[in-house]
């Protein structure tokens, strides 16, 4: 059952992440295979959410303010990386049971991931410290992002992708 459980998680973990933008995607990918590997029997790591909508944003941001429940962000709809594609949030899963604790099998991911150009919400400045959540921004803050989606030629043919980088050349 175990190992059921094992594949089931990785086969989810994957599917998020292949959510990813196409230019964070294979290194985010490469990042959790390493996690995966480097991380001790009975610790795996779990991606529970990549992209994230600007609807599902508002929901969040309404969560311990106009809706019950605790504030689990500071991001509006269009300020979360999430909603380009650009972050993802994790969880460790210990003998089964999610663990929050951030100790060493916490850091293996997050240096997996930070190797990998990612950097960790346990080191954003200020009080807010967003320990499960790792972004790749790619140079951009959220407000050159939300300008870039406010223009329907700024993305990729036939997805919610924004042209990033060298995408943007014709």
């Amino acid at each position: 059952m175990m190992q059921f459980q094992h594949r089931k998680m990785e086969m989810d973990s994957l599917t998020r992440l292949n959510q990813l933008h196409p230019l964070i995607r294979q290194p985010a990918i490469d990042a959790y295979n390493e996690a995966v590997k480097n991380t001790p029997i009975g610790v795996h790591p779990y991606i529970t959410e990549t992209y994230r909508s600007f609807a599902e944003s508002d929901k969040l941001y309404a969560q311990g303010r106009t809706e019950p429940g605790e504030i689990v962000t500071n991001s509006k709809a269009g300020q979360s990386y999430h909603n380009y594609a650009l972050a993802l949030d994790f969880v460790l899963l210990v003998d089964g049971k999610e663990s929050w604790n951030v100790d060493d099998n916490w850091m293996i991911v997050v240096k997996c991931f930070k190797d990998k150009g990612f950097t960790w919400g346990g080191d954003f400045a200020g009080s807010f410290k967003d320990y499960p959540h790792l972004e790749n921004k790619l140079g951009y803050n959220w407000r050159q992002l939300l300008a870039l989606y406010q223009v329907p030629s700024n993305f990729i043919a036939g997805t919610q992708f924004l042209k990033l980088n060298d995408q943007n050349t014709p």
